[in-house]
């Protein structure tokens, strides 16, 4: 393991990537944990190299879907470079799973102790310039009249604490009563699926960021969906589920647009 000892992020790359900025879709596509990258300074955060590959640092699997999804809709994807180890982009800052000690029964060691100004510099450096980029693509959209439905995309794991999940794709949302109840639809009309209804997880301001404070907050139509990771751990699964969510958003965004709801 290398020396975290040396925690100053003056030299961290741009935490943003992005895709297709210019598409024509109105879906704005976002992952906070698409990335599992770790600032040099911060070495291997004192865990083997293994733990990178694991749910702990990164939503397995989903960075292939939301690509091939981002290219296959022409939507501007926002994405995080970072693991979520080092800071994680669907919390509030102030949750102490921001920068967790422990994560899944793991001890990360290069988050113990520390200061301030170095958890400070985590948020500047990484999290505020990804949310800053999303806010900012939201404005420019909205200003110049771009119809814009925000959807968040993680992956889940299997098994939680020994149970398995029975789902294969779960819809998570806050109170946004237009773009959940058409997901859900349109997805169980899919053979062979089992869907989740606010599962595995649930939006709550205490727990999530992004769909709270860009989607709840600026008045979008928003979900996120949550695929489950032995779906998407390869490109065959990655490339079936963009495109069968291709489809499917596309139904979708055409039934708004028949509603009056999106103009464009």
């Amino acid at each position: 393991m290398s020396d975290a000892g040396t925690r100053s992020l003056l030299d961290v790359k741009d935490p943003v990537i992005e895709r297709n900025s210019d598409g024509g879709s109105p879906l704005l596509l976002v992952c906070d944990h698409y990335g599992r990258e770790v600032p040099p300074p911060l070495g291997d955060l004192g865990l083997p190299a293994g733990d990178f590959d694991r749910h702990i640092a990164f939503d397995i699997g989903i960075a292939g879907v939301a690509e091939r999804l981002s290219d296959a809709l022409g939507a501007q994807l926002i994405a995080q470079r970072y693991s979520r180890l080092v800071i994680d982009c669907n919390r509030p800052p102030i949750a102490e799973s921001s920068i967790p000690l422990v994560s899944e029964s793991t001890v990360i060691p290069g988050n113990d102790g520390l200061t301030h100004e170095e958890a400070d510099e985590r948020r500047r450096l990484i999290f505020d310039p990804y949310h800053h980029r999303i806010e900012a693509a939201i404005s420019d959209r909205l200003l110049s009249g771009t119809p814009t439905v925000l959807l968040s995309l993680h992956s889940f794991t299997p098994v939680y604490h020994g149970v398995q999940r029975p789902w294969h794709i779960g819809t998570l949302y806050q109170n946004c009563i237009t773009l959940p109840p058409l997901l859900l639809a349109e997805l169980r009309r899919e053979d062979g699926l089992v869907i989740g209804d606010n599962q595995p997880y649930a939006v709550t301001d205490g727990t999530d960021y992004t769909i709270p404070v860009h989607g709840t907050a600026r008045g979008l139509i928003n979900s996120g969906l949550e695929i489950r990771q032995d779906q998407i751990a390869d490109e065959a699964g990655q490339t079936a589920w963009a495109e069968r969510l291709a489809r499917i958003l596309t139904t979708i965004t055409d039934q708004l647009r028949d509603r009056g709801v999106l103009q464009g």
